[in-house]
């Protein structure tokens, strides 16, 4: 059986977040918790991840958030083996942590897809693209849509889940990049 990993970010996601949103939707979901939401440790993130992983069989796909992206990331590199796809959504730029130069820039194991914003405050557009191209990962541009988080009005997001069902091949592409080029012009989330 596949699995999905709920990876949040800081302070974890609440029960209006989309990602909390997306767990009730898919019954293979598991949330990958933290000891310290509030301290973003790679080292500790990244392990929590990869116990998660363990204690899962079957095909692995991730949904990261934020500094959630980065630990994901970390662990991809590291154990991208067990893992069959990852879909990255507003990731934080490593900057902001001093982790340039720590997160792996090279190409992730698994398919992948970063979600981002123009006016993320984050991250921004063009830092997103360039990480996105590093990690060989498909850049889905949102458009102005914040941090893609509650604060900016994505709790229910089903466009969100079709670009995930994209990713694990449960939906046609086409259909998929219909459905996030109607978000864009729509300015329905």
């Amino acid at each position: 059986m596949d699995t999905t990993l709920i990876v949040p970010g800081l302070h974890g996601s609440g029960s209006d977040h989309w990602q909390s949103w997306f767990e009730r939707q898919m019954p293979d979901s598991v949330r990958v918790e933290q000891n310290d939401w509030g301290t973003p440790d790679l080292s500790l993130w990244s392990a929590q991840i990869h116990h998660a992983l363990n204690r899962n069989s079957g095909r692995i796909y991730i949904v990261a958030h934020s500094f959630g992206c980065l630990a994901a990331v970390q662990t991809a590199h590291d154990h991208g083996q067990r893992i069959a796809g990852l879909m990255l959504v507003a990731p934080a730029d490593p900057a902001r942590f001093g982790l340039q130069n720590v997160i792996t820039n090279g190409v992730l194991g698994a398919h992948s897809v970063v979600v981002a914003s123009t006016n993320d405050p984050w991250m921004p557009i063009d830092r997103a693209a360039a990480w996105a191209e590093a990690w060989g990962s498909e850049l889905i541009n949102l458009g102005a849509a914040g941090h893609i988080n509650v604060s900016s009005g994505y709790g229910a997001w089903p466009r969100g889940l079709a670009i995930y069902r994209s990713l694990r091949g449960d939906v046609p592409r086409s259909f998929a990049q219909r459905r996030a080029h109607d978000a864009l012009h729509a300015g329905d989330f």
